[in-house]
């Protein structure tokens, strides 16, 4: 993200809007036409150094802690496909040029919505997810008054990170129904499908 925030200043810019385009934004249209790719690299790309700034250090106090729950794989796959699912959503019912990891941020939050689940008898487990209940309905709210703020895109992250915890399951854990993450990968495709579609013929 750094990186590409670097290469993307010396470019002419982090809030130029074909700079953002070039370094693999979010656009509707461009999706539509091909570049499913637009899906993914928004993940990477932040508009302004505050945006960077935010979600890097909320990402690095909430991705060590569920790193070291999920492990290391399943972590990067957490983060990989709330960020898709936040895009989708995105792409399906919002029409601005969007980047950030907030998508992905918001599935971290899910993800431990998710831990609060499956494990209600850890009590660090439940009040963290509570304390990020709480932050995710603020941050709700204040995205649907503030300018430029992609509220789908959030919930898609949250919504995909919640869902996508209960089919990769949990490092060392047993106590995951089989069946309930296989109806949660059924869902969770099935709901990336019909978001495909509404993106497409809208």
């Amino acid at each position: 993200m750094i990186i590409n925030f670097i290469l993307m200043t010396f470019s002419g810019g982090s809030t130029n809007p074909s700079v953002l385009l070039e370094f693999g934004a979010e656009s509707n249209i461009l999706i539509q036409q091909g570049e499913w790719w637009r899906l993914i690299t928004p993940i990477f790309v932040h508009i302004g150094y505050q945006h960077l700034i935010i979600d890097g250090i909320s990402i690095y106090f909430v991705g060590k802690i569920l790193e070291n729950i999920f492990g290391h794989i399943r972590y990067f796959i957490i983060f990989m496909v709330s960020g898709f699912c936040g895009n989708l959503m995105s792409f399906a019912f919002e029409n601005s040029l969007s980047a950030g990891s907030s998508t992905s941020l918001f599935g971290l939050f899910g993800s431990f919505l998710m831990l609060a689940c499956v494990m209600k008898d850890n009590e660090f487990i439940t009040q963290t997810a509570k304390t990020f209940l709480l932050l995710i309905i603020i941050n709700l709210i204040f995205d649907l008054f503030a300018p430029g703020i992609n509220i789908y895109g959030h919930i898609g992250g949250l919504i995909g990170g919640f869902m996508i915890s209960f089919v990769v399951g949990i490092k060392g854990f047993n106590n995951l129904n089989k069946k309930c993450s296989f109806l949660y990968a059924n869902a969770l495709i099935i709901g990336i499908i019909v978001l495909c579609y509404i993106g497409i013929i809208r």
